[in-house]
């Protein structure tokens, strides 16, 4: 009686559902294969498609005996990538060459940014209403050089494009969550992608006191997290499960969002005018249209103001090459 009972409310649970078709492009790359396993076991993903330029079919088949509700197809090379793109809800873009040590993001522009141009042409065809998430560095450029495909293809919506900066905020949390009584914390992390151009709002963090005299290494170290990790991995890869792990997180807070769930806010890459740079992320409040809100960041202690005021001529310039790689 009892399993038949819950049989039924799990029918109930998953009809109630809306059915949303996820691709991930660049679904066999160090990201890509993470995130494509966390999104197969998301409930609210129920069609889920991978691109690669290689291996593709395989990531999808090894996916594809785990039970869960995303049905997995796979396709691999350019002459794919356009079916792998129709009808998609939510696209999940991982691709691209991983930074190496000594490679600051901006050594990676040349390569990824005609990855990111040419998945654009293909997404502004295929799937122009969809969501676009964008992971592939550099953000500050790569997302510019998205924003400005999908405008030569009179297609573009602002409130659907987005520059993942979760792994900031993860790393921010985790950082600072070390701290006695912080744990759960949740940090803004409002600029850029990049370094420097990537400011921690720690000041706005309630009980601050307690790591207060950290506040500067602290910022090194969220500024600088990738780093770390690069130089652990000894020259074999760059940050990709916590990547991953953060590209899942908010694929799924919006998600939830375009499914109706109220007030939900996180940070993002967006186009906003709170400053002088054309793209600057900040807390969004995310809904059925994508962006429904850009939130200001808040005061800046006198420490971040100082960054800031430094940062934003970089973080603009970064914006303008993304912008004139495309013109």
């Amino acid at each position: 009686m009892f399993s038949k009972t819950l049989s039924r409310n799990i029918t109930k649970v998953v009809s109630a559902q809306r059915d949303y078709k996820v691709a991930v492009l660049g679904a066999s790359g160090g990201i890509g294969q993470s995130l494509a396993l966390l999104l197969k076991l998301d409930s609210k993903v129920t069609e889920l498609s991978l691109f690669d330029v290689v291996r593709t079919p395989g990531v999808a088949a090894d996916l594809s005996h785990i039970p869960s509700r995303a049905v997995v197809k796979g396709y691999v090379g350019s002459e794919q990538v356009e079916q792998a793109l129709a009808g998609c809800d939510v696209v999940v873009i991982p691709a691209g060459v991983p930074r190496k040590p000594g490679m600051t993001r901006d050594d990676l522009f040349n390569v990824n940014a005609n990855i990111v141009k040419e998945l654009a042409e293909a997404s502004a065809k295929a799937c122009p209403n969809a969501c676009f998430l964008i992971i592939s560095n550099p953000v500050n450029s790569t997302v510019p050089i998205f924003a400005q495909v999908l405008k030569k293809h009179g297609v573009y919506n602002p409130k659907r494009l987005f520059g993942v900066t979760t792994l900031d905020i993860s790393r921010a949390n985790t950082f600072v969550g070390a701290y006695p009584g912080m744990a759960g914390v949740n940090v803004p992390v409002i600029g850029g992608h990049a370094g420097t151009t990537i400011l921690p709002l720690l000041s706005q963090v309630p009980g601050n006191k307690v790591f207060e005299a950290d506040i500067p290494a602290l910022t090194n170290r969220i500024q600088f997290g990738g780093d770390e990790v690069v130089k652990a991995k000894e020259g074999t890869g760059s940050a990709t499960l916590s990547m991953a792990y953060a590209g899942h997180f908010f694929t799924s807070r919006l998600l939830s969002a375009l499914s109706g769930e109220q007030n939900v806010i996180e940070c993002a890459f967006v186009e906003n005018n709170l400053t002088e740079s054309e793209f600057f992320s900040t807390p969004v409040r995310l809904g059925k249209n994508g962006v429904e809100e850009v939130l200001p960041f808040g005061k800046l202690s006198a420490y971040e103001q100082e960054i800031f005021d430094k940062m934003l001529p970089d973080l603009k310039a970064q914006v303008k090459k993304g912008l004139e790689f495309v013109k």
